[in-house]
């Protein structure tokens, strides 16, 4: 079931945050909780994306984004995403996730999250990221024209780039 008490929380416990920019890094902390590990006493990796989940929806509503939603009756989807992970996370363990808007194309918004313990990175995590209507996708240009007008991607760094390349030859529908 999807953890609703620790959303509500992270938005309980930013509700007087400053508002963010477009691409500025919204960082919180979390608890690996018992219900959080898998077999192997570690943070289970659905879970991994779960806590990802609860601290990107705050980047969102401190960058402008859940107004926007809003206001236009739009709705938010995930189209992608690539992780890495590299520490194990264990119970009672404390973390610190970063998440932040990276860049913008024509379709897509980019965003990036890691996740921290005891000063090293656990896992990182790239997301490919839509706005939708009625309609389909919207427009990533009509998206950040109602969060941050006149604002301008920034470059699409080339690890990204590849990404997006790499996904593009990607066959669909798979076997």
């Amino acid at each position: 079931m999807y953890p609703f008490i620790r959303l509500i929380k992270e938005f309980v416990k930013f509700r007087n945050a400053p508002d963010l920019g477009l691409t500025d890094t919204h960082v919180s902390t979390h608890i690996c909780w018992p219900w959080d590990i898998d077999l192997w006493m570690e943070l289970n990796n659905g879970r991994t994306l779960t806590l990802y989940d609860l601290s990107r929806l705050p980047l969102a509503k401190r960058a402008g984004l859940i107004t926007a939603l809003k206001d236009n009756r739009w709705g938010l989807t995930m189209a992608g995403a690539s992780v890495r992970y590299r520490r194990r996370v264990r119970m009672f363990q404390n973390v610190e996730i970063r998440s932040r808007a990276v860049c913008w194309d024509d379709k897509f918004l980019y965003l990036e999250q890691s996740m921290w313990s005891k000063g090293e990175a656990t896992s990182h995590i790239l997301y490919r990221s839509a706005v939708t209507d009625k309609n389909g996708i919207v427009d990533p240009s009509r998206v950040v024209e109602a969060v941050a007008p006149g604002a301008v991607s920034p470059e699409i760094p080339d690890w990204i780039a590849a990404w997006i390349d790499a996904e593009a030859q990607r066959p669909w529908p798979p076997f």
